[in-house]
């Protein structure tokens, strides 16, 4: 099995997931959103194919690493190599973060068995196209105020998102709703 490319595994990232990551930057995505910051990935034909065995061998040889980053492009759009990096990820007792520009809700609704058991190896997932006019640097780990850093596990048990509280955002209290909200 092959995986599409936009670069080589990357080592020691600290933006793209908590902790020390790896990230595997797919090549290709639909989503096209405006102001997007990897639109060299988009293309489905660009980057390079690569063999999932060889990828399992690197990230076998990472050390210092406390999991992967699944990002893009879109990961969804390779889903059976992306599932298949995932699970050995998990083996090797790696946390697996993936960015996607479907939301949650739109991966069920897809009802595509080979998404759901991909949502299983996944610990958390961003969702949501960026949004531009959403744009916020004080958010950790997303980009547009839209997307939501989502606790896979238990929102899959739960049946609903259940998000990872510490990734909210900013904290406000709202005077007319009389409760905190997170922008």
């Amino acid at each position: 099995m092959q995986i599409r490319l936009a670069a080589p595994l990357q080592p020691d990232s600290i933006v793209d997931g908590e902790g020390i990551r790896a990230v595997l930057w797919t090549q290709g995505c639909h989503h096209h959103c405006k102001g997007c910051h990897n639109q060299e990935t988009w293309d489905f034909n660009g980057g390079y194919l690569v063999d999932v065995e060889d990828i399992k061998k690197e990230i076998n040889n990472l050390q210092g690493q406390d999991g992967i980053t699944l990002s893009g492009g879109d990961p969804m759009f390779q889903v059976d190599a992306c599932l298949e990096i995932a699970k050995y990820c998990k083996e090797l007792n790696l946390n697996v973060w993936c960015y996607t520009g479907y939301t949650f809700d739109q991966l069920l609704s897809l009802k595509n068995p080979k998404i759901i058991e991909f949502l299983n190896y996944i610990d958390v997932l961003v969702d949501g196209k960026f949004i531009l006019e959403q744009r916020s640097l004080d958010l950790k780990f997303k980009g547009s105020e839209n997307q939501r850093v989502i606790d896979v596990p238990n929102s899959l048990k739960e049946k609903k998102v259940v998000l990872v509280e510490k990734y909210l955002g900013r904290k406000e209290y709202d005077m007319k709703k009389r409760t905190t909200v997170y922008l």
